[in-house]
């Protein structure tokens, strides 16, 4: 496993990190295998894992906090995110602060994950939604301040809201943030255009989320697939998004190098580019966890593929049903 440096941080983590949204809560979910996934990862020498209070209402966070006490003796970075106060994902435009992320929410919630965590001091605790009208607000970063001077946080992020990668930029210059979290893929290039440039100039690092855009860039969909109802993807993959989700993933089907496939060049092309932190794919099974490690090789992408797979790009804006 090939480690980067986490920007200011100066975290050495692995390139290949871990998401924990589906371990928890999903269809399909097994606690056994979810376990014995976790541990193979540990094994090949993934140290990042990324959960959030809001992934079944802390169960996520347990099952991590069981896994650094499992390994003990291995350094492993714990990053978790505050739900926002009204319950609301993603956040509108038009929410307040007060509403999302008052002090007394943001103090209430880390000492909810802290103990979740088994842990005195959370590595990386992230907002869970954001609106950047909120960056120069003194109430977060009041929480912040205390928080990190009472030594029960050691770094801040943000996760930012799906397609709105810009959505944060005036926050990061408060000085108060060390990450963000955001969607990146081959599909979603955006944050390359004024996220990435900032990030690199504020020394903040980025985490690489939904690298395989929620399923499509596994190349394993069709105009058939259809999810459980209790599963968060049967509300997402609606209609209008899985017909042209699966058109963008077939036009990409030409390009797969022999010996590869579609998840495989998903990751490389994140890879391929050094502005990125970790990326944090969901890996529910151990085989999973297997072959999205062994794309750590150092070895990305050839330049020419690159530039084809450019040409993919698609912008996308928030709806309904994007959630």
């Amino acid at each position: 496993m090939k480690k980067r440096r986490f920007g200011r941080t100066e975290w050495n983590v692995s390139e290949m990190g871990y998401g924990m949204w589906g371990l928890a809560g999903w269809t399909g979910s097994d606690i056994e295998e979810v376990t014995k996934s976790l541990d193979h990862a540990v094994s090949l020498g993934c140290n990042f894992f990324d959960t959030a209070w809001g992934y079944a209402e802390g169960k996520s966070e347990q099952i991590l906090g069981a896994l650094v006490k499992r390994h003990s003796d291995t350094k492993i970075y714990a990053a978790t995110k505050i739900p926002p106060k009204n319950f609301t994902w993603p956040s509108k435009s038009g929410f307040l602060l007060k509403d999302c992320f008052p002090a007394n929410h943001i103090i209430e919630y880390t000492e909810k994950s802290l103990k979740n965590l088994g842990v005195e001091q959370i590595d990386l605790q992230q907002f869970h939604v954001w609106e950047d009208a909120w960056a120069n607000q003194d109430e977060w970063q009041l929480a912040v301040e205390k928080l990190t001077k009472e030594g029960k946080v050691a770094h801040w992020g943000i996760s930012v809201n799906r397609w709105e990668p810009n959505n944060c930029l005036q926050t990061l210059k408060t000085g108060h943030i060390s990450s963000v979290q955001v969607i990146y893929n081959i599909f979603d290039q955006n944050p390359e255009d004024l996220l990435f440039p900032l990030c690199k100039e504020l020394d903040v690092a980025i985490i690489a989320r939904v690298p395989f855009d929620e399923g499509t860039l596994t190349g394993t969909m069709n105009y058939d697939t259809k999810f459980p109802a209790d599963d968060w993807r049967s509300t997402y993959f609606v209609p209008e998004n899985l017909i042209s989700s699966v058109d963008h993933a077939n036009a990409l089907k030409p390009l797969i190098p022999e010996g590869m496939d579609m998840p495989e060049m998903a990751l490389r092309f994140i890879l391929s580019n050094p502005d990125v932190g970790t990326i944090i794919p969901g890996m529910r099974k151990i085989n999973h966890a297997a072959n999205n490690i062994a794309c750590s090789d150092g070895k990305g992408l050839p330049t020419n593929l690159l530039d084809k797979l450019k040409l993919h790009r698609w912008d996308r804006q928030p709806t309904e049903w994007s959630q």
